[in-house]
Order: structure tokens, then sequence, then C-alpha cells
């Protein structure tokens, strides 16, 4: 068996240790309100990194945290609304909450935040939402649930690592959610910012 000279045991050693700086940096995370979320991740075979996250209040109250996943930093609406390939917003609950009052926000939000000339093609989408967070009755501290775009697929809602069936096959209805947290009458302005990446 040949041995390995000394500058070649170091050489490796330090390749190894690259390889093993490079794996832990892939799995970084970044601490919101004490609910850890990962930097990059993947979904559906494409690499998606964390634009900005923050905490939606609700008076002086914290309501839920919120990331935002794109293939490419953006810090625009524009550029959010018009990235390509899919995303996420990934949302864990910071209090207990009723889930049809959430899927009420959640409508109102788009309401508010959406050309009244395309509310008429959202309201089937609306309506399957509406349904999805009523039949889920609570949603407790902890628990999460995913917004995703899938382009081909659709907007896919996955409540407590469980996919809801049916996707809303339009990329309006996708742009519509996206826009609660980041239209011109935002949910929460200072989230607004932090899912842009602006604090």
């Amino acid at each position: 068996m040949l041995a390995l000279s000394i500058p070649a045991v170091f050489s490796r050693f330090a390749a190894m240790a690259c390889l093993a700086t490079a794996l832990g940096a892939s799995a970084a995370q970044v601490d919101v309100a004490g609910i850890k979320l990962d930097d990059h991740l993947d979904l559906r075979g494409t690499p998606l990194q964390l634009n900005g996250a923050g905490v939606r209040y609700k008076a002086i109250f914290k309501v839920y945290t919120a990331g935002l996943y794109v293939g490419k930093k953006v810090s625009t609406t524009e550029e959010a609304l018009a990235a390509p390939g899919p995303k996420r917003v990934a949302i864990t609950m910071l209090r207990d909450i009723d889930a049809n009052e959430l899927g009420k926000l959640f409508t109102k939000g788009v309401e508010e935040n959406s050309p009244k000339s395309e509310m008429v093609n959202l309201i089937p989408g609306l309506l399957r939402m509406g349904q999805m967070f009523a039949d889920q009755k609570q949603l407790k501290t902890g628990d999460t649930f995913t917004i995703n775009w899938v382009p081909g697929t659709g907007t896919v809602i996955t409540v407590r690592g469980v996919p809801q069936p049916d996707p809303v096959k339009e990329p309006a209805f996708f742009n519509a959610l996206l826009r609660i947290w980041l239209g011109p009458s935002p949910a929460d302005w200072k989230l607004k910012d932090a899912l842009l990446g602006k604090s």
C-alpha cells in the first residue's frame, strides 16, 4: 500500500475542510422571531434562495413569520411578480388563530391589492382557498404552511406538510396572493420591505 506524503495528506484535509464549509453554507439558516428559515431550498428540482423574511404584526402582536423564496434576488414588487420559475412564500404561525379568519384576511388582502379587472377570474381560486382554510379549523403556534408557484402545475398550498388538492393553474392567482404582502396596500409595510430584502 502506497503511503501518502505529508503534503498530500494536508492537501486532502484542506479539500475536505473546503467541502464541509461549502456544505455547511448551503444549509445555513436565518432566525426570524425564533423561527429558523433555510437560506436556500430546493422546490421540485429548482434551487431557490431566501429573498427576505420578517414578521407580520397585528397592532403590537406577532401573528406569523413569512419568507419569500425566488430563483434570483428581487428588490421590487414588479421583479417578484415577473420572476420566472418556481417561487414560495413560507409562513409559520407565532400565535393560535382561527384558520377561517386567516383565510378571510387573505381574501381581503387580494381584493385590496388586485386590479378590479382581474377579480372575476380570481374568485374560483379564492373560494377554493377559503374552503381550504375553513377545513383546517385552527392554526396553532408553530404550524407552517407554504404557498408555492410551480410552473406547469400551478399554485400549491401545503398546510403542516400536507399538500392541498386541486392546485390553481393560473399564474395570476399566485401573483394575487403575493400582492397580499407586496402590493400597494400590503398586510404589513415593514414585512413588505423585509420580504424584498430592504430591512
